[in-house]
């Protein structure tokens, strides 16, 4: 909601191809975690209607415009592949709340399930703090830091990690 809305407008005035993804965490995470007119509120914490990043690309012009959910990484990663191959403008909404967030947080948490783990590292590449690899190159799951986000459980081909209540 910043410098990529004027870039955005300059794109289809100029008739421009690529693909833009618009990392939407319904947050300005940043500079401390201010409402944006994207949030639904105001910095006094009035509701107000929040601006839509789909219709909004839509109103400027762009045709092809997709809102996928951020913690889906075959839907976000297939999207992504298939766009950046195509010979158009357009824009892919990777939408998930910021973990920052009181209403990002669930009761759900990742634990690992070390005799199926196959010390691949694969569930590390988010890059996630709960996660930290042992001396035997298989995984730890701190559950304080575990936000329930599921990225890892995701990209383990192994099912060596799972959802807990």
């Amino acid at each position: 909601m910043h410098t990529g809305v004027n870039s955005l407008m300059n794109m289809v005035y100029n008739q421009s191809t690529g693909t833009v993804i618009i990392l939407d965490n319904r947050i300005t995470a940043m500079t401390g975690h201010q409402d944006n007119p994207a949030t639904g509120r105001t910095l006094m914490g009035e509701v107000v209607p929040a601006i839509d990043f789909e219709k909004f690309c839509q109103g400027l012009g762009i045709e092809h415009v997709y809102t996928v959910n951020a913690l889906d990484q075959k839907e976000l990663t297939e999207t992504v592949k298939r766009e950046v191959k195509a010979d158009h403008l357009s824009v892919i909404v990777a939408k998930a709340p910021c973990a920052l967030i009181p209403e990002a947080r669930t009761k759900k948490k990742c634990v690992e399930i070390p005799e199926k783990c196959k010390h691949c590292g694969a569930c590390s590449l988010p890059g996630c703090p709960a996660l930290s690899k042992n001396e035997d190159g298989s995984i730890t799951i701190d559950p304080t830091q575990c936000n329930g986000c599921g990225l890892c459980r995701q990209l383990c081909k192994f099912g060596a990690i799972k959802e807990v209540e």
